[in-house]
C-alpha cells in the first residue's frame, strides 16, 4: 500500500499504515517529534505503536541531533538469522529434548553464564577483534565501569521480555535458526545514564515531551553519547553472534557435521542510530523498532510465539530512508494481555510450537500482536519476502 502524510510540526508523518489503527498517544508522540527543529524527516512503520520514550515503530532522520530516549534502552536489539542443510524431516518428532539443550546453552531472562564465554572455543563463531572490543570498554562512561565482568558474562546470552531463540522451517523444509535480543544490561545502564543527561540540557527544557531531549553535534556529551552508543550496539551484534553459535553448536553435536551444515547469516539491529546520507545532507537515522531496508539489504521480520517470521530484501525506498518494520507490532500493552487471554489461549494459539505455556509468557502470546501478514502487505514498497519461516521450537525469555 502506499503511505499515507498526516501533517506534522515541522516536517510530514509518512506512515505505512492507516492511521485510523494507531493509538491516540502513539500519534501525539508522533506529532511531537514531528515538531523538533531538528527533524529533517519522520517515517512510521505498520507495526507502529505507543513506545517509552519515541514511538515504537518510527524512523527519525535528524540533523547533528539525536534523542537517546527515541533509541530506547535496548541499544542494539535486533534478529539474526542463518538456514542449516537440516530438514524437518532430520528431526525428531518429540522437540523437547532440543528446547531443553538449546536453554541450557543459552541463559535466558537474567540469567548470565558461570563463567564468560571464550570465543576462540566456538568452532561456528566468525567474529574477531574481541580483544580489541572489550579494551574500548575502559572509555565508556564511569558510570559503568564496574560492570565489566557482569558485561563479559552476559555476552551470549538471551534476556527478558520479548527476546527469543527459535528453530523454525522454511516452506521448502529447510530448518533455520532465528534469534532477537539486544544489548543486555549495559546497553541498559549506558542509555539510562544519557536520557537523564539529555533531560537537563539547557535547549531541551522547552520541548513539549522531555523524553526527545536530545544531544547536539560538536559537544562533548553527544561525542560520549555516540562513543557509548556504538559500543552499546557493536556489544549487541557479538551478543546474538555467540548465542547464533552457542545455538549451532547444539545442533551440530545432535546431528553431526555431515548433516547440519550452516549458510550464510542474516543479522539486523532495530533499536539503533545510523549515519546516513539523504538528499545530499548527513543526517542521524534513528531506528527504534525499524530495519534498514536498503536496496539489496537482507532482513528479518519475526511475529510471534507462533505465527511465523519473514526474511525480507530491501527495495531502497528513501521515502522511508531505506527502512521497514521490525516485527508485527503490540496490539496490546502486556498488562491488558495477562488480563485479556488465560494458560488455555495460550496453550491453543501455540500448539504445534515446542515452547513454554505457562504464566511467566502469557504476555507474549500471539493474540497480543498484530496481524503478521497485514503487516507485510502493508509494506510491499520497502521490501520483498526471501523467505517464509514457521515456529517449531521456541525459547523466550519470558
Amino acid at each position: 500500500m502506499p503511505y499515507q502524510t498526516l501533517k506534522g510540526g515541522r516536517v510530514p508523518i509518512r506512515m505505512w499504515t492507516d492511521p485510523a489503527e494507531v493509538e491516540d498517544v502513539a500519534l501525539e508522540q508522533l506529532r511531537n517529534v514531528s515538531g523538533l527543529p531538528w527533524v529533517e524527516g519522520l517515517a512510521v512503520m505498520p507495526d507502529v505503536h505507543y513506545g517509552k520514550g519515541a514511538t515504537v515503530g518510527s524512523v527519525i532522520a535528524m540533523r547533528d541531533a539525536v534523542s537517546p530516549a527515541a533509541v530506547g534502552v535496548d541499544i542494539g536489539c535486533g534478529m539474526t538469522a542463518v538456514r542449516s542443510t537440516l530438514t524437518v524431516k532430520d528431526l525428531p518428532d518429540d522437540l523437547a529434548v532440543i528446547r531443553h539443550k538449546l536453554e541450557k546453552a543459552v541463559p535466558v531472562g537474567r540469567g548470565s553464564h558461570r563463567n564468560p564465554v571464550d570465543p576462540s572455543a566456538l568452532p561456528g563463531l566468525r567474529e574477531r577483534g574481541w580483544y580489541d572490543f572489550w579494551k574500548e570498554f575502559e572509555d565508556l562512561h564511569p558510570a559503568v565501569r564496574g560492570r565489566l565482568g557482569r558485561a563479559r558474562s552476559q555476552m551470549g546470552t538471551l534476556g527478558g521480555g520479548n527476546h527469543f531463540l527459535e528453530l523454525c522451517a522454511d516452506d521448502e523444509g529447510a530448518v533455520w535458526l532465528v534469534l532477537h535480543s539486544g544489548s543486555r544490561n549495559i546497553g541498559k545502564e549506558l542509555a539510562e545514564h544519557h536520557v537523564e543527561a539529555a533531560r537537563k540540557l539547557p535547549h531541551n527544557q522547552d520541548l513539549p515531551d522531555r523524553d526527545l531531549a536530545v544531544f547536539l553535534a560538536g559537544t562533548v556529551k553527544m561525542d560520549e553519547y555516540r562513543r557509548d552508543l556504538f559500543w552499546a550496539q557493536e556489544y549487541a551484534r557479538r551478543n546474538r553472534a555467540v548465542m547464533l553459535a552457542l545455538a549451532q553448536d547444539v545442533l551440530t553435536r545432535r546431528f553431526g557435521e555431515k548433516l547440519c551444515r550452516w549458510g550464510e547469516v542474516i543479522s539486523c539491529h532495530h533499536n539503533y542510530v545510523a549515519e546516513e546520507r539523504y538528499g545530499g545532507v548527513e543526517l542521524l537515522v534513528t531506528r527504534k523498532g525499524a530495519i534498514r531496508a536498503g536496496r539489496g539489504d537482507l532482513g528479518i521480520i519475526p511475529g510471534s510465539m507462533a505465527t511465523g517470521t519473514y526474511i525480507v530484501r530491501g527495495l531502497g525506498n528513501e521515502t522511508a530512508f531505506n527502512s521497514a518494520s521490525h516485527g508485527a507490532g503490540r496490539r496490546m500493552s502486556r498488562n491488558k494481555a495477562r488480563k485479556a487471554f488465560t494458560l488455555d489461549d495460550l496453550e491453543e494459539q501455540t500448539r504445534g510450537v515446542e515452547c513454554r505455556k505457562d504464566g511467566g509468557v502469557l504476555d507474549e502470546i500471539p493474540g497480543a500482536y498484530k496481524d503478521l501478514e497485514t503487516v507485510i502487505e502493508a509494506q510491499s514498497d520497502l521490501v520483498e519476502v526471501v523467505a517464509h519461516l514457521r515456529q517449531l521450537v521456541c525459547v523466550t525469555g519470558g
